[in-house]
């Protein structure tokens, strides 16, 4: 649906205060559901370290973080610049996810997917799991929305799930027989599903294709600047999800460009 330029500016600021909002809860759920917090409780968050409750005004997406001069009010201990960067990217995408599929069910469905890849981009990258209350609702969310909607395959959706999760499952399994330890995690098979659930068989399989070719990349750099072998352990969550957005924005063109090898 497309707005007048003015209703347009405002759209992108409201998406962009609503991603704002929403990293700013991303946080919390980074940092509770892995270590098995309720993210509702304590409702109010508090220091890791002091545990001082954190006062409304001190919890203001990137204006408290700038306030505060990147410290706590109580103990003074530095806060990880990921907090602010986390709800910057928020706000980014959201912003981007609006200008792409304008003012529709799309966005609102988009978001929440881009969402997801985020918490569980920082998930993975701390403790090398991807929760399955991320994965299996987004699987379940990423469907409903398929069914409903009008300009989404549902068919093409329910394979890319089925794609996502059983290839992965496969590559996981043949690796373990072959080398006797674990390869690629079940959290990534979930994820991949999930992925495939949002964005159809295509965004399957591009996002299989554009993560496989960034994670080597990184990979390899990695292991020739820290001069670690190939069993060095990389999360491969991040690199899905990278690609999954890649595919979200550019699937069309991208798989294009693959399949006919420019």
């Amino acid at each position: 649906m497309s707005l007048s330029p003015l209703l347009d500016r405002l759209a992108i600021g409201w998406f962009g205060l609503i991603g704002l909002v929403v990293g700013s809860f991303l946080n919390v759920v980074i940092y509770r559901l892995p270590r098995g917090y309720l993210l509702s409780l304590p409702r109010r968050s508090v220091c890791a370290n002091c545990k001082k409750q954190i006062r409304g005004y001190e919890n203001i997406p990137i204006i408290s973080y700038l306030f505060l001069g990147g410290r706590c009010g109580g103990c003074q201990i530095s806060i990880g610049v990921r907090h602010p960067f986390v709800e910057a990217l928020t706000a980014v995408l959201f912003v981007a996810i609006y200008l792409h599929f304008g003012f529709s069910v799309l966005t609102v469905y988009y978001a929440f997917f881009a969402a997801a890849l985020i918490a569980v981009t920082f998930i993975d990258l701390d403790f090398r799991i991807i929760p399955d209350r991320i994965s299996i609702l987004g699987m379940v969310l990423g469907l409903i929305g398929a069914m409903i909607h009008p300009a989404l395959s549902a068919s093409s959706h329910v394979l890319g799930l089925l794609f996502g999760g059983g290839v992965f499952w496969l590559f996981s399994f043949l690796y373990l027989k072959w080398t006797g330890r674990d390869g690629l995690g079940f959290g990534d098979v979930k994820l991949l599903a999930m992925i495939g659930a949002f964005l159809g068989l295509q965004g399957a399989i591009g996002t299989l294709l554009a993560s496989s070719v960034i994670g080597s990349i990184v990979g390899l750099s990695l292991m020739f600047i820290q001069k670690k072998d190939l069993k060095m352990a990389i999360p491969f969550g991040p690199f899905l999800a990278i690609g999954a957005l890649i595919m979200l924005f550019w699937g069309d063109s991208f798989v294009l460009r693959f399949y006919s090898g420019e």
